[in-house]
């Protein structure tokens, strides 16, 4: 091998490097953005309402002053470009036989689907990162989304911004609270997926 093509080699090596490296800082700033657009919701008053409504499709809301946990993450990934409502209807309409079939639907629901926690640890197990779950707290990154097991059927998600403060509507409109491990936690994700 002569010098010069060792130098291409270390070069078009260096650079791979750092490709990976400031992709992987983008991801990192995403989970920020999340983080920084989820606290800036609990500045918006919500009442707990898990009421069904008919919503517009694409970027259809329930009204701002109501909402339940899902609403968070669908506000806050909306506020950065993405539309959880038209990515899950779209995933449901390819691969309806994927989802629960908890409410006995038997068709995808674009008013309803993206608002239920179980199709969402669906679409965010096949669409994002599946982190472990761990009883670390420095394992939870700011953005990141858990998902908890209340107990008696019901479960819960919520967006991390600091280790154990989560950004979630547990009935009390959207807040923060220190409760990451206050509930068994049933998945752990982070969305968009990265490339590794």
């Amino acid at each position: 091998m002569n010098k010069n093509t060792s130098r291409t080699i270390v070069l078009t090596l260096t650079i791979v490097i750092l490709s990976i490296r400031c992709f992987s800082q983008q991801i990192d700033s995403i989970g920020l953005q999340i983080s920084r657009v989820a606290i800036e919701l609990t500045k918006v008053q919500v009442i707990y309402d898990p009421t069904y409504v008919i919503l517009s499709y694409p970027n259809g809301d329930v009204p701002w002053s109501r909402g339940v946990c899902t609403d968070v993450l669908i506000r806050a990934y909306r506020k950065l470009g993405i539309d959880l409502q038209k990515e899950v209807h779209e995933d449901m309409l390819a691969n309806f036989h994927l989802y629960p079939k908890t409410w006995g639907l038997t068709k995808p629901d674009p008013n309803i689907d993206h608002r239920r926690v179980p199709n969402l640890m669906v679409f965010f197990s096949r669409f994002g990162d599946i982190l472990p779950i761990t009883t670390n707290p420095f394992d939870y990154k700011p953005g990141d989304i858990v998902a908890w097991d209340l107990g008696s059927g019901l479960t819960h998600i919520g967006i991390v911004i600091d280790k154990n403060l989560i950004v979630h509507n547990i009935g009390n409109g959207q807040e923060i609270s220190d409760c990451l491990f206050s509930y068994r936690i049933i998945g752990h994700y982070k969305y968009p997926k990265s490339i590794k």
